[in-house]
C-alpha cells in the first residue's frame, strides 16, 4: 500500500505506526475534515489462506468496529469510521499521542514504572472496563499494548478485535472457530485457557497481569515457553509481587493477587468494586503531603495533576516477553 493512497476518496495515509500479521496501523490525514486519525487496515488476503479463516477474520474486523463505536467513554479509544477500500477493510481512529504500556516498559529498560504511576493507571483501566462492562462487553484480549499512556496522563484503551458481547453468545461462538487464538498467553485468564466460560473477571484476571508487570518489570508467569506460560496461568499461583519489588505497598500487593485468583468468584466482584479498592490504595500509596513534589506525569481521579511522591529506586532488569504489534 502506497504512502500516497488515498482510502475512501478522504484518509491520506502518511506513515505506518504500528504492524501486526494481519494488517497496519497508519498515521492519516482526514482530508474532508482536515484532522489528524489513525487508520488501521486489514491486509487483503489471497486464495492461499482458508476460506474460514479469511471469513473469521472479517468478520473480526468488522466487529472490532460496531464495539468501539458503540462506545462514548474518555478511557474508549474513539472510532469515527469503518469501511472497506478497493478490498481492504480498513478502521478510522482518534490519533492517540502518547505511548503505550509495552513501549513505556521498553523506554525504561523493562525496570518497573513508579508507583504513583502504576496505581493512577489502574485507577483509570478499572474506570474504563466498569464502563465497558456495563455496556455488556468484555475486551478479552487486555495487554500492556492495548493500553495506552496519553501525554497529558490520560489512559485509554484500545483494540476491542475479539470482544465479546455478553448478549451475543451464539454469534461469539462462531467467531471463535477455525483455530484463532483467542487472547495473549502471558495475560490470559484461567478460563480462557481452559475453554470455560468467560464474563467480566476474565478482564480482571488480564488487568491483574498487566498491573503485576507494569509494578515489577516482568509479567505472573515469564517463561519463554508459550504452553508452560498458560499450564502457569492455570495450574500455579504467583509469585507475590513483592518479591520481584519489596517497596511495592503491601495493599496493592493485596489488589494484584485477588485479580490474579484462578477461581472468577475470588477476583473482585467488578470493575467498580476494584476502582473503589484501587481508590483506597492510592490514599495510603500518595499521601496528601503538600511538601510533597508536583509530578506532570501524575493525574488525580478527577482527572487534574496532583502531588506525587519520587518514583521508588528501580527494581533489577528483566526481559518480559516481546510486546505484542498494535495492528490485528
Amino acid at each position: 500500500m502506497a504512502d500516497t493512497r488515498l482510502i475512501h476518496g478522504r484518509y491520506r495515509l502518511l506513515e505506518v505506526i504500528g504492524r501486526g500479521g494481519m494488517g497496519e496501523v497508519w498515521r492519516a490525514t482526514d482530508e474532508s475534515l482536515g484532522r489528524r486519525v489513525a487508520v488501521k487496515c486489514l491486509k487483503p488476503l489471497g486464495p492461499r489462506h482458508d476460506p474460514n479463516f479469511v471469513r473469521v477474520l472479517r468478520e473480526r474486523f468488522r466487529r472490532e468496529a460496531r464495539v468501539a463505536a458503540s462506545l462514548q467513554h474518555r478511557g474508549v479509544t474513539v472510532v469515527h469510521d469503518f469501511g472497506e477500500s478497493d478490498g481492504t477493510l480498513f478502521l478510522v481512529m482518534e490519533l492517540l499521542e502518547g505511548r503505550n504500556l509495552s513501549q513505556l516498559l521498553e523506554d525504561n529498560r523493562h525496570h518497573p514504572l513508579p508507583v504513583h504511576d502504576v496505581v493512577d493507571i489502574a485507577e483509570q483501566v478499572a474506570d474504563a472496563l466498569a464502563y465497558t462492562h456495563r455496556q455488556g462487553i468484555v475486551h478479552r484480549d487486555l495487554k500492556p499494548a492495548n493500553i495506552v499512556r496519553l501525554s497529558d496522563g490520560g489512559v485509554k484503551i484500545c483494540d476491542f478485535g475479539i470482544a465479546r458481547l455478553g448478549a451475543d453468545i451464539g454469534f461469539t461462538s462462531r467467531l471463535t472457530g477455525g483455530g484463532i487464538a483467542m487472547g495473549t498467553p502471558h495475560y490470559m485468564s484461567p478460563e480462557q485457557i481452559s475453554g470455560g466460560h468467560v464474563d467480566h473477571r476474565s478482564d480482571l484476571y488480564s488487568l491483574g497481569c498487566v498491573l503485576y508487570e507494569i509494578a515489577t518489570g516482568v509479567p505472573p508467569f515469564d517463561q519463554d515457553d508459550a504452553w508452560a506460560v498458560l499450564v502457569g496461568h492455570r495450574d500455579t499461583p504467583p509469585e507475590p509481587p513483592r518479591t520481584h519489588r519489596a517497596e511495592l505497598p503491601p495493599l496493592f500487593e493485596r489488589i494484584v493477587l485477588d485479580l490474579l485468583a484462578k477461581a472468577p468468584d475470588a477476583r473482585p466482584a467488578d470493575a467498580g468494586d476494584l476502582r473503589r479498592r484501587i481508590t483506597g490504595a492510592r490514599r495510603v500509596v500518595i499521601p496528601a503531603d503538600p511538601g510533597l513534589r508536583a509530578d506532570p506525569g501524575f493525574r488525580t481521579a478527577g482527572g487534574g495533576y496532583g502531588a506525587a511522591p519520587a518514583p521508588f529506586p528501580p527494581a533489577p532488569a528483566h526481559t518480559p516477553a516481546s510486546p505484542s504489534a498494535p495492528a490485528p
